[in-house]
């Protein structure tokens, strides 16, 4: 079990309450696309995503960055079960889809640097560190199914 501080909390709660979803879901998951393009494999039925241009304006992508959002949004409000908030999510990626875990540590990554993008300075190290903490937890969990 993971020991959230008050302050981390805080941080990943006010960082969640201040997001424009329709904003940090799409480029992250556009960024994990263009970045590493075998990650690409799991998203057929999106259509085109042969190049950037295609993959930043397709709808499909779009929506799901927005998707993986209010998925991580579940794990806001369920921070002190986070592994439990995911059980179901780690079974169908894992036994339905075959979704290699290693794509949710680059999506993590991904979305960091999408918000620290947007933030800019105010993206501080205590921030980073928080926000981390709280990805490592989220992609711990929806590997879980994996070991």
């Amino acid at each position: 079990m993971v020991e959230w501080t008050d302050n981390e909390r805080g941080i990943i709660t006010t960082l969640f309450a201040n997001m424009d979803y329709n904003d940090i879901g799409p480029k992250a998951l556009c960024r994990c696309l263009i970045c590493y393009p075998w990650t690409q494999r799991y998203f057929g039925s999106f259509g085109n995503l042969y190049n950037a241009e295609a993959i930043k304006t397709n709808p499909n992508v779009a929506a799901h960055g927005v998707r993986v959002l209010h998925g991580l949004d579940r794990a806001v409000k369920n921070m002190d079960d986070i592994k439990g908030t995911y059980a179901e999510l780690s079974v169908l990626h894992s036994e339905k889809l075959h979704v290699d875990p290693d794509n949710f540590r680059l999506l993590a990554d991904c979305l960091t640097v999408t918000l620290a993008g947007k933030m800019g300075t105010a993206f501080t190290p205590e921030i980073q560190c928080a926000w981390q903490k709280f990805m490592a937890v989220c992609v711990a969990a929806l590997g879980k199914q994996y070991h």
